[in-house]
């Protein structure tokens, strides 16, 4: 089996092929992809396409669900994201399955083996009802993930503070005084950010 891993922060790729590694060293992932135009170029080249594809939601250069819109995706999804505004039930109905991350061991044996069952016609299915889950894109998300030593934590929005950048390196700044680093640019922050909340107000901070 050949995977493809759309995800833009490192630490979460890293992670997730680790357990695909785990669980089954035959399956091999054929790569990642971190953004809208990254993907459709991939999935724009036949010779050598994944049976599945693991998709985080929020991209860095916006909604994975653009990638719908410019290119035809006839292969099976897992939604993976950070964040729990979603209707979860309607994606675990609507497509293969849908991880909460941090992403556990066992979340991801149970998303490969509910894809080792379906047949060409159940893919198929759940392939036409994806539309039903696009109206979601426009949410913005309500926590980040941040890495604590070897761990990936959510931290709620409205415990930040403030992001900024200096040296190429980002760094979230908690009400309470934290601080954590962000692998993510101040450009793809901004994008994914609900305007009403923060603001940027110079090349190196977004504020609260």
């Amino acid at each position: 089996m050949k995977v493809l891993i759309v995800e833009d922060e490192t630490a979460a790729y890293t992670n997730l092929k680790k357990i695909i590694s785990e669980i089954d060293p035959e399956i091999e992932v054929i790569g990642n992809t971190e953004s809208v135009k990254q993907t459709v170029n991939k999935l724009r080249v036949p010779s050598n396409l994944p049976d599945l594809i693991f998709m985080d939601i929020h991209l860095s250069d916006g909604s994975a669900f653009n990638i719908f819109n410019l290119v035809t995706v006839e292969i099976p999804i897992v939604f993976t994201t950070a964040y729990d505004e979603y209707a979860i039930e309607a994606f675990k109905v609507n497509s293969i399955d849908y991880l909460l991350k941090p992403i556990e061991v066992e979340e991801v044996r149970r998303a490969l083996e509910k894809f080792r069952r379906l047949n060409k016609q159940d893919i198929a299915q759940y392939l036409n009802m994806l539309p039903q889950l696009m109206p979601s894109q426009d949410k913005y998300p309500e926590k980040i993930l941040v890495p604590v030593k070897d761990k990936l934590i959510p931290v709620s929005l409205d415990s930040v503070s403030c992001f900024y950048t200096t040296d190429e390196k980002t760094t979230v700044i908690l009400k309470g005084g934290k601080k954590y680093p962000y692998r993510k640019t101040l450009d793809s922050i901004n994008h994914s950010l609900n305007p009403k909340h923060f603001l940027r107000v110079n090349k190196q901070h977004i504020v609260s």
